[in-house]
């Protein structure tokens, strides 16, 4: 867990020094994500993009977006909905037929889809 920290702590801060412009944009814009989401966010984005400079600069771009798009509080109830309904079971049931839980994770979606379309070279 502590080498998931550290090297989310520096994603972070690469994403700063490589995106100077953009993370002046996102604090000027109300960005209210926390640190610690922004950088689990790009953390958990390059794991899955690759972990190369680019996706680094892509992942980045990618929650300044989202963030542009979507309060926090939104992408966390959001977040949150998706991991409750991707278990199985009855108690995950709840989550996939409340219209509350369909509209954030829609809502979030969307905010991503902009966000690919925007961010990843391959996507345009």
């Amino acid at each position: 867990m502590a080498v998931a920290r550290k090297v989310a702590c520096i994603l972070t801060g690469l994403a700063i020094a490589l995106c100077p412009a953009a993370s002046a944009r996102a604090a000027t814009a109300g960005n209210d994500y926390p640190t610690l989401a922004v950088a689990d966010y790009v953390f958990g984005c390059m794991k899955a993009n690759g972990e190369t400079p680019e996706a680094l600069r892509e992942c980045s771009c990618s929650i300044d977006v989202l963030a542009s798009l979507l309060p926090y509080e939104r992408y966390e109830q959001a977040s949150t909905f998706l991991s409750m309904v991707q278990r199985a079971g009855e108690g995950s049931d709840l989550f996939r037929s409340t219209p509350a839980a369909h509209a954030a994770i829609q809502d979030l979606r969307r905010a991503q889809a902009e966000a690919d379309i925007r961010c990843f070279k391959g996507a345009s």
